[in-house]
């Protein structure tokens, strides 16, 4: 096997993890397995409402924001199991293996490739560790968004990874910015990481998403209960309005860094991903958007809209982010070309 594609390998489960995490979160199922790393004190998902009544009795210590008389499905017990299964039982294991490789192939592999797989098996423990303070949290808002932004973290330590074997291995990418251009994309990753993370704090606060209002086109959106803004009182609840307003913010330095900076350039890799990165936060402004005008009395709001939304922000992210990966593995003697 060729290992240098591992950490592409593990990229991909990491982003299913992600995914179902923010299944997990969009169903309101974060609770749904209040103990861990077993499920209700098992192995397993299947849980009725009976066992887990019988369950609460013998762990009262355990029951959770809801009370001891909520009852969760099959569902949301099986995507907080299954994102657990990924994690610890699929991810952990491959993420120990591939440092292993590694640390056998350090008469070939650099020192830096060497110091990233050591950084990506901490930021994994970490992670598990993550996942343990959510759940016994019960999901506080500040334990979600530190648990995206670890997974977040630990999935750069993968690209960047890849990226340093491959160049171990001869694999160079060629790169012709200049200095100024690194420094925006750098504006333009922090950026984005601030809309992910309100974004995260808007669907983890009960009532944020409603703040605005529901009424349509366009006094719920683009306008916020019919206004340019509110004035802000209460930074919880109205996280919404503040994360519509860093996503206008953001876009319009976006705009002018594209345009200021030929991001559409077809002869440089990092302009080609910043410019596809650019286009995904776009998108994820009119998924946003949708989110909210598709709102209706009978069915509130369509929550797979919310879970593609937050992985469609992880994406533009992680883009910008590995920008700035690829300058630092590859860019030696770059080039002052303003």
């Amino acid at each position: 096997m060729q290992w240098h594609h591992l950490p592409m390998v593990l990229i991909l489960i990491t982003a299913a993890v992600i995914a179902v995490g923010g299944t997990i979160r969009i169903y309101d199922a974060g609770e749904s397995c209040p103990d861990w790393p077993l499920c209700f004190g098992t192995f397993g998902f299947d849980i009725s409402p009976e066992e887990q009544a019988e369950w609460w009795a013998e762990n009262p210590e355990e029951i959770d924001s809801r009370g001891e008389n909520h009852r969760y499905t099959t569902f949301q017990i099986f995507t907080e199991w299954f994102h657990r299964l990924l994690a610890g039982s699929i991810l952990g294991p491959l993420v120990i293996l591939q440092f292993i490789i590694v640390r056998k192939e350090k008469n070939i592999l650099s020192d830096k490739t060497q110091r990233i797989a050591t950084l990506s098996l901490a930021l994994v423990i970490w992670q598990g560790f993550i996942g343990y303070i959510t759940v016994k949290w019960d999901n506080e808002h500040w334990s979600v968004a530190l648990h995206l932004l670890s997974a977040l973290i630990f999935t750069l330590s993968l690209i960047a990874l890849h990226f340093s074997w491959q160049r171990d291995i001869g694999k160079k990418i060629p790169i012709t910015l200049g200095e100024r251009t690194s420094r925006r994309l750098t504006i333009a990753t922090f950026g984005s990481l601030a809309v992910l993370l309100v974004g995260a704090f808007v669907s983890t606060t009960e009532g944020a998403n409603e703040a605005c209002g529901v009424s349509g086109f366009p006094n719920s959106w683009p306008l916020c209960s019919g206004a340019l803004g509110l004035v802000i009182q209460d930074v919880i609840i109205q996280s919404q309005a503040i994360h519509r307003w860093l996503v206008i913010t953001v876009f319009l330095i976006l705009i002018w860094f594209g345009k200021e900076e030929r991001w559409a350039s077809k002869d440089n890799c990092i302009r080609k991903v910043a410019n596809f990165a650019g286009l995904t936060y776009f998108l994820n402004m009119i998924l946003g958007a949708a989110y909210i005008l598709t709102w209706t009395v009978e069915s509130g709001f369509y929550e797979w809209l919310s879970v593609f939304h937050l992985l469609l922000a992880s994406l533009t992210f992680l883009l910008f982010a590995s920008t700035l990966i690829i300058i630092n593995i590859h860019g030696d003697g770059i080039s002052e070309e303003e």
